[in-house]
């Protein structure tokens, strides 16, 4: 069984182009891209692998910049799995499967898994909502809500890009349901191998956590797919205490937790700090479509001094769109962990 164990974590990091100790000094150790001078951006090997694949497949500006974010929390996360590891914590291997379902996640979100990706990756930012394609959320039941939102005549421009994001936000909540319980199925086909009693222990732990995992991501899919619904049909609440989808989703499931009046109170305010690093990162990704655009303007025209002033432009544009998104995404990750703590908690009483 051991040797069996042994295959399947060697196959994972081959598979990934990384061998040999991914976390080690020489493969790690941020050193000059020997081709055009970048750094590299990432400690851990496979996350430059896969940014720069993104970089040559030119993924849109404001997707870039997601993906950096993303990468950069995967990485804080292995960093810090990488230290429990050492202390002996995570012998059952499940952070360690949690961290390899969370990076298989990422590079199904970008196209970047391999797999045939007919999206259109260099899609606008500002103009998502504009897109007629009847399977633009690869769900009937969104598609459908959709398109009768847009025709609805309940919401304004501004609106229709807001319920668009709730959108998206509850298309990404099914995209990573949907690889969490293809890796669930995985694992009970390598677990029917499985015949000593303390592997069998093993094996049962784990799939317990698996489906867990599984059953809340269900029930909260489940909900947002209400809430849309309500959206759809009704237009927003204009009671409403927040209006990003991922801080309203919050704020549902503080108050379903165990909190007291006080507890509540103090978290809806850093709810509203959130929500307000959320409209800032909002409002810089839409200046980097913007600056990209003016760029690809300029370059047409062959205008070298504006080319250079609008590049520089637009690449401390990037660089600080990425650092809020990376800010914004620990932020939520916390608030997230929060709930699930005081969720826990609350199901022991």
């Amino acid at each position: 069984m051991k040797a069996f164990v042994f295959t399947l974590v060697l196959g994972y990091y081959l598979n990934l182009g990384v061998i040999g100790n991914k976390y080690s000094r020489t493969v790690n150790e941020p050193k000059k891209d020997s081709g055009d001078d970048r750094s590299v951006d990432f400690r851990i090997a496979k996350l430059n692998q896969v940014w720069e694949k993104a970089l040559r497949l030119q993924l849109a500006p404001v997707k870039q910049a997601e993906l950096h974010s993303d990468l950069k929390i995967q990485e804080k996360d292995e960093l810090h799995w990488k230290k429990l590891k050492a202390e002996g914590v995570d012998e059952d291997g499940e952070k360690e499967a949690k961290l390899r379902r969370n990076f298989n996640v990422i590079l199904t979100k970008y196209g970047l898994d391999g797999k045939k990706d007919t999206r259109n990756l260099e899609s606008n930012f500002l103009k998502d909502h504009d897109n007629t394609d009847t399977n633009m959320f690869d769900d009937p039941r969104l598609d459908k809500l959709w398109s009768k939102a847009k025709t609805s005549g309940k919401f304004s421009e501004e609106e229709l890009q807001n319920l668009n994001r709730e959108f998206q936000h509850h298309k990404d909540k099914v995209q990573e349901y949907n690889i969490v319980m293809e890796t669930v199925s995985r694992t009970e086909d390598v677990f029917k191998n499985v015949i000593s009693p303390s592997e069998m222990e093993i094996k049962e732990h784990v799939l317990h956590e698996k489906h867990s995992e599984l059953k809340e991501k269900l029930r909260n899919i489940n909900q947002g797919f209400e809430r849309l619904r309500k959206i759809s049909h009704h237009g927003f609440d204009v009671d409403s205490e927040f209006k990003e989808p991922r801080v309203a989703e919050l704020w549902d499931m503080a108050k379903e937790g165990n909190f007291t009046d006080d507890e509540l109170e103090s978290f809806k305010e850093e709810l509203r700090h959130f929500e307000t690093k959320v409209e800032k990162h909002k409002h810089y990704q839409e200046q980097l479509e913007l600056s990209h655009q003016k760029l690809k303007h300029v370059e047409a025209l062959g205008d070298k001094e504006h080319m250079v002033r609008n590049k520089e432009k637009y690449t401390k544009l990037a660089e600080k769109t990425r650092e809020m998104g990376y800010k914004m995404k620990k932020h939520m990750q916390d608030l997230t962990s929060r709930l699930a703590r005081e969720a826990l908690q609350h199901n022991e009483l």
